[in-house]
């Protein structure tokens, strides 16, 4: 990078934070989005497999914040450090088409800015509001009190992803030390009654900020937090107001008609049943700023219901969806309400249409509404290309350097039911777009080593000239050790992305009666061929990456189809009850031989000793420990 495009980088960089602290001109924000808009430039390094980039683009718009120890050591310091009192979050832009459910929110670890704040906390003065909702007032040393007002000091927030159903700004973060002071006080303040099974706070909290004239946070219902494997769920929500004020024409909370308050004192606590619908409005002539979290307990007899599993499916793929479609926000936001109603009152029927996207990649067409994937057949195309495309499309892969559903072709369609897919689909075909492929086309059969005279030394090999140091029997010997660690990556994957094109393996896919069995490996990590130099001549420099695989090994339930002569009709229960799976996408290099480049014999007259003729062993030594150790750890992701 040139230094007077590095210097238009920083600057741009620098500008959005200025602009971001608010009061310019919106002429002068209109000029800075036109000039980002007409600005292209790619990522510089992956977090969380989004790839990002340490400037604002046309592409890369959504910021983030994340532990700069995550950024790799060697673009790091290109990335802003925006928070004065928390130097150790970098910003980041990445580009809001690669967001699935995973990465939706940006959790923040904030633990760090609590580490020298005293958490120490009072409830007292309980005061009931409803039935199961209490307000508690807050008594807090001047210390405690300092820090969870820096809070909002350190202007983390984004606009919420809802934020067509909800006022003002929010962030995220984790911090298990607020948490931990928070169970204690809680646990002495609460009815005991109510408080059996309590096990703690969710370390997770949103902070919350609204302004005068804000829109309300809609009515809606929290949806409970629940941990499958531990037997855990959320049953109360908790609030820590962390300013006061009144509501300009009504309640500043309103737990759906059952009770409300009008005004809150600053350093108030509400604790409520979270069977409560609820609303939230502005202060009259202030900032509103607040924490919720949620009290968890243990659950032993906590049933499941498919149909649940099947609607909070679907309302996370509307999310992603509306990234592209911005309508459909509203449905979204209604499933995820009817979701966290269910957990209480059963699932009820939904008013009005329904959303539904079709789609076209590379000639297939499909309708999905995120746990019914409908496919139109064609000439060859498979349940199981069928299943490998809904896997794409659900986790939003990257094919290349683009995400699965900016490859796509989409419009929205709203109906009563699913009853007009088939026709729909009847009328139009698809082609293979997921060719299946033999994997082991990848791994080519190693060669026999040169039987040929061997040099005495690397660094007398020039003097051998009827032996091919790339054939030897080290050279073969590293390149069969990373040929086989790279198999252990590619061959349980069942899809592979080969650059742009994107195949399948068939044995991967095992279709039984009606259910198509997607096998994989419970866990995949970055797969790296670092080529070490040093002043002896070592196997490993004859030993370089072919090209670079991306492996989309997945956790996932059977998936269920049906087949009729014109369509597959695939259900895909992600969350099916509380089965908790998971998925990774990665990139394998595979190995190839290759004839070794000038540089890669240089060596250091500094490590030469003239005197005998040899390698200065302690020294080579020294130096290979720390290169090593630098590769290892700039391979390996930091925590």
């Amino acid at each position: 990078m040139s230094t007077e495009l590095r210097d238009r980088y920083t600057e741009l960089r620098d500008r959005f934070f200025a602009l971001s602290s608010g009061g310019a001109p919106p002429e002068e924000v209109g000029r800075f989005r036109a000039e980002v808009d007409a600005t292209c430039g790619g990522a510089v390094t992956t977090v969380d497999g989004l790839a990002v980039s340490w400037h604002p683009t046309a592409r890369f718009k959504a910021v983030r914040f994340v532990d700069a120890e995550r950024l790799d050591e060697d673009v790091r310091e290109w990335f802003a450090r925006p928070i004065e009192d928390a130097q150790y979050l970098a910003a980041v832009f990445a580009d809001p088409h690669e967001l699935s459910f995973r990465t939706f929110e940006n959790i923040l670890p904030l633990d760090r800015v609590f580490a020298d704040v005293p958490l120490e906390f009072v409830l007292d003065g309980r005061t009931e509001i409803a039935e199961g909702a209490f307000a508690f007032g807050m008594r807090v040393p001047d210390a405690t009190r300092t820090g969870l007002e820096g809070l909002d000091s350190l202007d983390l927030y984004v606009p919420p992803l809802n934020s067509g159903s909800r006022g003002g700004e929010r962030f995220i973060f984790h911090s298990a030390l607020l948490a931990e002071a928070l169970t204690g006080a809680v646990a002495k303040a609460m009815p005991e009654a109510l408080m059996d099974g309590f096990s703690h706070v969710n370390p997770v909290f949103r902070c919350n900020r609204f302004e005068p004239g804000d829109a309300n946070f809609h009515r809606h219902r929290d949806t409970p937090y629940r941990d499958a494997a531990r037997k855990q769920a959320s049953r109360y929500t908790v609030l820590l107001y962390l300013t006061g004020g009144s509501g300009a024409d009504g309640p500043v909370l309103d737990l759906g008609g059952a009770g409300a308050l009008t005004e809150i004192p600053a350093f108030t606590c509400v604790v409520f049943d979270q069977r409560y619908e609820h609303e939230g409005a502005p202060y009259r002539d202030g900032r509103k700023v607040f924490l919720r979290s949620e009290l968890v307990f243990t659950e032993e007899h906590v049933g499941d219901d498919p149909e649940i599993g099947a609607l909070f499916s679907k309302a996370c793929y509307l999310t992603g969806e509306s990234v592209f479609a911005p309508e459909l926000a509203r449905h979204a936001d209604d499933y995820y309400n009817r979701v966290a109603a269910a957990h209480w009152n059963g699932l009820t029927p939904g008013d009005g249409a329904e959303p539904f996207v079709h789609k076209r990649f590379r000639g297939v067409e499909f309708v999905a509404n995120g746990y019914d994937f409908w496919f139109a057949k064609g000439d060859g195309i498979t349940a199981a290309e069928c299943a490998a495309i809904t896997l794409l499309d659900y986790f939003n892969c990257k094919i290349g350097d683009r995400a699965f559903r900016d490859l796509c072709e989409a419009d929205v369609v709203e109906a009563a039911d699913a009853e007009w897919i088939p026709g729909f689909l009847a009328d139009r075909r698809s082609s293979s777009a997921v060719p299946p492929f033999d994997k082991s086309a990848l791994f080519p059969e190693p060669e026999r080593p040169d039987d040929g005279e061997i040099p005495c030394c690397g660094f007398h090999m020039g003097g051998v000239s009827n032996y091919d140091m790339t054939r030897n029997a080290d050279t073969i010997g590293r390149y069969t050790e990373l040929q086989e660690k790279a198999k252990q990556e590619v061959m349980p994957a069942p899809i592979l992305l080969l650059g742009e094109e994107v195949v399948l393996d068939p044995d991967r896919f095992v279709v039984e009666g009606n259910l198509v069995h997607v096998l994989g490996k419970d866990a995949l990590t970055p797969v790296n061929f670092a080529a070490c130099q040093g002043p002896d001549i070592d196997p490993k420099i004859f030993v370089g990456t072919e090209r670079t695989v991306g492996a989309v090994d997945v956790l996932v339930p059977p998936i269920l189809f049906t087949e009729t002569a014109d369509l597959f009709h695939l259900r895909f229960d992600f969350f099916r009850n509380s089965w908790t799976v998971g998925h990774a996408q990665s990139e394998v290099q595979i190995p190839m031989i290759r004839e070794p480049e000038e540089e890669d014999f240089f060596w250091d007259d500094e490590d030469w000793d003239e005197d005998d003729d040899e390698w200065d062993e302690d020294e080579d030594d020294e130096e290979t420990e720390e290169d090593e150790g630098e590769d290892e750890s700039d391979g390996e992701p930091k925590d």
